[in-house]
């Protein structure tokens, strides 16, 4: 119990202290949001600029989902609006962990205006 408690504060911490930009790759981590209802999970990420058809979703583990996309063009942080931070990117690439035990199979998932939303059916 108390390595499942330090397990969960390490990954707090990391989550905290990365800042989800990879200068190296020019990929960053997209921003999302996990709903938890009474029969499935809704995962909405936000990829602006994101070629639709580049578009990746994979469930990893119990407890996780991936989720990679390449942008139609080079996106500079400045015009999002980050005055702190210079630098260009044109991927997205982030991991999103799930509270809720999911099943693997009926994910579904859609992508429009640059919102892509992931359906994933809870364990019964």
């Amino acid at each position: 119990m108390v390595d499942a408690y330090f397990k969960r504060a390490e990954h707090i911490a990391e989550r905290i202290l990365v800042s989800g930009w990879n200068e190296i790759s020019s990929c960053i981590e997209p921003l999302s949001s996990v709903f938890v209802g009474t029969n499935d999970v809704i995962v909405t990420v936000d990829l602006p600029y994101a070629d639709s058809k580049s578009v990746r979703v994979k469930v990893i583990g119990e407890g996780a989902i991936e989720v990679k996309a390449q942008t139609t063009r080079m996106i500079n942080l400045y015009d999002l609006g980050l005055k702190h931070r210079s630098g260009i990117f044109s991927s997205y690439h982030g991991i999103i962990h799930i509270p809720v035990p999911v099943e693997e199979r009926g994910v579904t998932r859609s992508f429009k205006r640059g919102i892509l939303e992931i359906r994933l059916p809870r364990t019964v």
